[in-house]
């Protein structure tokens, strides 16, 4: 499979006539400014435009947040922040290890690019919305142009504010010790100024004018500095890294990069076979003839290409989530990744692919549950009024069909449980649940109506408000793609609304003016973001990990059976991307070292946000639902994105020695069935075994298909004894 060019549009078409169209979304747009394509609802930038609008924005290393005269400084202008590792927060045993939670401080108002002319009056409007970048405006007063323009890039070397004419004023909230011009320029036309605070932080202040206006700063108390003139032009900070040498380096480095500032940033991809690359090119201003330095998370480095390597600095700061980020000098970046291509429908291993044969016993004992379990009324169990439990249900029952047709064999008994599974979907494609599903214009999405019916902001999972949406409709594509398979004349009738659902998670182009770009899946940051338009102090965040890696692998089995080609290819591309990035930030291993080693014994996030991470869930703090989150569903993709290092650390920690027996309900399945990925002999035992009780299944699995994924991955029990076919891989 070759494309060169793998985000072309799925449709440019308006949403189909079975979705109703709706103007009227509870959450307002916030001091947007119109544009001509739908907003972002779960990017990094989204607090600019929700509830007050002063929650901070990460951009990695800094963050930023509209002061709003707030804090120490009373500043309303744009408040900047660098936290440094020594700075993070554990609890709430800070002397535990590992420690339930990690925590960044938020509002220390380390440096304020302000202006004379904002205070009480300011108002803020934000522009040029794309999915990796955001152009925030602060204006003196509602209706008037902007004083400063600050444009936000994922990555941003620098934190810019371009100046329109006011009077350039930087505030502290931290105080400060010494503002000091530079001797000499660090390039024509640019000013310099070295700033120390004094929590013993050396910030640097850069200022360079188009129009060649000069600036001059004259500190006025501890906390405000200010200029004596107007300025046409632009001013960054940077940070320097603690300590003399390191400090050194960056310095040298800032001088050479300043000037030029990113805008905006253009996504490519091409495949080839099992190799996939992607580009990240960044769009510029100012100095343009400069090669930008902008910061790359520890998942990045590791995928450079080797013309992107050779643009790796010795420079870094901390994250506040992502470990150390590295300061590269390119105006683009070019990633490796190879890809999961040999990944269909049956159990998979990256060791050995796909083994779609199973013994004469495992199809004997397997068949008899599998036809319990097909005979169940599918669509009572899945018309539920939740889209997400409802996408369960449908996936659960699509697993155990394609069971039955190509592992089983048993086609008739495949073709009446398809024919039922069809009738389940029909009921969504015709948009006829409980809670239809609209288009809603506000912000271009596919909602659910719950919200709008019942009043409650938090039904089925906020889904309304667009939280959740790639796990919502990850099960739906799934299922269709399982459909779309086995009776390929289906695939017209539905094509038109499952492509719906792809383009509202996972729209890939901007020629597609009915959703935004890549609603849930961040490029940057190598994993989705779940939390959709609600404020919040530690920004966006996700919980199921391996439900943002089943949403890519729903995109890939659904372009691969329409014959979209450049669909399956992103999903594949995701798929790399999210096992990368999950390898880094979600589930850690002994050797971890991008996560403080006080945390990883956790073995996974939990919650993962822009802020914080927090091991826990939004619905309990039982160790089977924290780490059980983060397995479920148990699909091909599972043994790519949860290695077997992982899963035996895991495994060890909480679950070995008889303790997940002492687990309830679904969950204990759950456990098992992620044990199958390593111990296939001990998971067949456990759900082959006779009376099973199937209050042990969670709704969105199957004892049929956790026996299939026990069997193929390794080889069950002949006599419940010896291998099937496959030994035990630990790879």
């Amino acid at each position: 499979m070759v494309s060169s060019n793998i985000f072309q549009p799925v449709s440019t078409e308006a949403p189909p006539a079975v979705f109703s169209t709706r103007t009227d979304h509870p959450v307002a747009r916030l001091g947007i400014v119109p544009q001509g394509s739908p907003i972002g609802t779960n990017k990094f930038y989204a607090n600019f435009f929700l509830g007050s609008q002063t929650c901070a924005t990460w951009t990695h290393p800094y963050s930023v947040a509209w002061a709003k005269g707030r804090g120490t400084s009373g500043s309303w202008g744009m408040s900047i922040q660098h936290v440094d590792e020594n700075q993070k927060v554990f609890g709430p045993n800070p002397d535990a290890s590992p420690a339930q939670y990690f925590i960044n401080p938020i509002g220390i108002q380390s440096l304020v690019l302000s202006a004379a002319e904002i205070g009480a009056s300011t108002s803020i409007t934000i522009d040029s919305i794309s999915a990796f970048s955001a152009h925030v405006n602060l204006l003196p007063y509602t209706g008037a142009s902007p004083a400063v323009t600050f444009p936000l890039v994922q990555g941003m070397g620098f934190v810019t504010g371009i100046y329109n004419g006011a009077i350039p004023v930087l505030q502290t909230g931290v105080f400060f010790q010494s503002i000091t011009k530079a001797r000499s320029p660090p390039k024509p036309g640019v000013t310099k100024y070295v700033v120390k605070l004094e929590d013993g932080k050396t910030w640097l202040l850069y200022a360079y004018s188009l129009v060649g206006n000069t600036f001059d700063l004259n500190l006025d108390s501890k906390t405000l500095a200010q200029s004596s003139s107007s300025f046409k032009g632009i001013l960054q900070v940077a940070k320097l890294p603690i300590g003399n040498s390191l400090g050194q380096a960056a310095e040298q480095l800032y001088d050479s990069s300043c000037g030029v500032y990113p805008t905006n940033v253009r996504l490519s991809g091409q495949t080839s076979g099992i190799r996939g690359a992607y580009t990240l090119s960044f769009e510029k201003a100012g100095l343009t003839d400069i090669k930008l330095t902008m910061f790359a998370l520890p998942h990045h480095i590791e995928s450079f290409s080797p013309d992107t390597r050779s643009g790796v600095t010795n420079v870094q700061l901390n994250t506040t989530t992502k470990g150390i980020a590295t300061a590269i000098v390119a105006d683009s970046w070019t990633l490796i990744e190879s890809l999961p291509t040999s990944m269909g429908f049956a159990p998979w291993s990256g060791s050995f692919g796909q083994n779609g044969v199973l013994s004469t016993t495992a199809v004997s004992t397997i068949h008899s549950i599998a036809a319990s379990e097909i005979s169940q009324d599918m669509r009572q169990q899945a018309n539920l009024d939740s889209i997400y439990f409802s996408g369960k249900a449908l996936a659960k029952f699509a697993g155990i069909v394609y069971t039955m047709h190509d592992l089983l064999r048993d086609v008739a008994a495949a073709r009446v449980g398809l024919s039922k599974l069809q009738i389940a979907f029909a009921v969504f494609a015709a948009n006829k649940q409980r809670y239809p599903l609209v288009y809603e214009t506000g912000w271009g999405g596919i909602v659910s109506s719950a919200s709008y019916v019942t009043g409650d902001l938090n039904a089925d999972f906020g889904n309304t408000y667009y939280n959740d949406h790639h796990f919502h409709y990850g099960y739906f594509i799934y299922t269709a793609a399982v459909i779309g398979y086995l009776d390929p004349s289906w695939v017209l009738a539905n094509k038109a609304f499952v492509n719906t659902l792809v383009r509202d998670i996972a729209n890939p182009s901007t020629e597609d003016h009915f959703f935004p770009v890549s609603r849930n899946f961040d490029w940057y940051h190598g994993h989705s973001w779940a939390h959709g338009l609600y404020e919040s102090a530690d920004g966006k965040d996700q919980e199921s990990s391996s439900e943002d890696a089943m949403s890519a692998y729903s995109l890939k089995m659904w372009g691969n059976v329409v014959g979209d080609s450049n669909m399956e290819a992103r999903g594949n591309m995701q798929l790399a991307i999210t096992a990368r990035s999950l390898e880094k930030y979600y589930l850690y291993t002994s050797d971890n070292t991008t996560e403080p080693a006080n945390f990883i014994g956790n073995k996974v996030a939990g919650i993962l946000f822009e802020n914080k991470i927090d091991h826990t869930t939004y619905f309990g703090m039982n160790i089977e639902y924290i780490q059980g989150i983060h397995m479920l569903p148990l699909l091909p993709y599972s043994t790519l994105t949860r290695k077997a290092k992982f899963v035996m650390e895991e495994w060890n920690t909480f679950f070995s020695n008889g303790r997940v027996d002492s687990v309830a309900g679904g969950w204990r399945g759950v456990l098992y069935g992620n044990f199958a990925t390593i111990d296939p002999i001990t998971a067949w035992k456990f759900f082959s075994q006779p009376n099973f009780d199937m209050s042990l299944l969670d709704g969105g699995a199957s004892q049929t298909w956790y026996l299939v994924v026990a069997a193929m991955l390794g080889g069950a029990a002949e006599e419940s004894e010896q291998v099937l076919h496959q030994p035990i891989r630990r790879g």
